[in-house]
């Protein structure tokens, strides 16, 4: 290796990586861990992980339970998330439009993002109407079977598209999900056709999702914003009449605006 490869090894900071590995080893299903379950979580020596949560603790991202001796995460680590929602410009446009469709078709509206191999949720207009799965702001789906995972996709070149399917775990969440990769391709050269994507329980069962892209003005899709059209209220048929047209509307809309903003 050369002097020139050697660089980013250089900066890179382990210790950084460490900290920042227990921290996201902490979620739903590990709320509270003791030392030896985060190094088990985050994938580092016991040693190493004592040295990480006692400065994060210190720093106020960790507490201990005075009983259990257990830690778990404080408020300050929403500081971080939070500011990166604040300074996102393309939650600032989004939202009145989809407030305004949500009003429109009185049912829950989304904005989400990429990352990696999954869609993030940067905004939510929930309606008054009941909606089967709560997904709150920073939750994670995956691409390959949701309708704004698949939106998203849809807009980027063909083979860029397979290789992300293809990278995925492409596991069936339910009886309903489209797990080879040559289904998934054809579904996202129909959604690339019609400029919208849907997802009929592939995810959540009750669960029904129109998406369409938001692009850039090169052309890049930003994210993607989707309906949500539970089972129990609406077809597949229906949601595609109904929500497709005002969805693509307000698409287009945020799309033009974030032009406008260069």
């Amino acid at each position: 290796m050369t002097e020139t490869d050697d660089a980013p090894n250089l900066l890179f900071n382990q210790s950084l990586e460490k900290g920042l590995a227990v921290l996201s080893a902490f979620d739903a299903q590990r709320r509270t861990m003791t030392i030896a379950e985060v190094a088990a979580a985050a994938d580092i020596n016991k040693s190493s992980a004592q040295r990480m949560v006692f400065t994060l603790e210190q720093l106020g991202y960790l507490r201990k339970h005075p009983q259990t001796r257990r830690y778990q995460l404080t408020p300050a680590v929403m500081k971080i998330g939070f500011n990166y929602l604040a300074t996102n410009t393309l939650i600032d446009v989004a939202n009145p439009f989809l407030a305004e469709l949500t009003k429109l078709t009185t049912e829950t509206s989304c904005l989400t993002e990429p990352d990696q191999a999954e869609m993030v949720y940067l905004a939510r207009f929930v309606s008054a109407h009941f909606v089967p799965v709560h997904m709150p702001i920073g939750s994670r789906i995956p691409m390959y079977c949701t309708a704004s995972g698949r939106a998203y996709l849809s807009a980027l070149a063909e083979p860029e598209a397979r290789a992300i399917v293809e990278a995925s775990n492409r596991i069936a969440h339910t009886k309903h999900t489209r797990t080879e990769v040559a289904q998934i391709v054809e579904a996202l050269r129909e959604a690339r056709q019609r400029g919208y994507a849907t997802n009929r329980e592939e995810l959540f069962l009750g669960d029904m999702t129109i998406a369409a892209p938001v692009v850039s003005a090169n052309g890049r899709p930003l994210g993607a914003i989707h309906l949500v059209a539970p089972t129990g209220r609406w077809s597949l048929e229906d949601m595609e009449a109904k929500l497709g047209p005002p969805l693509l509307q307000c698409a287009r809309a945020i799309s033009s605006s974030v032009r406008a903003l260069g």
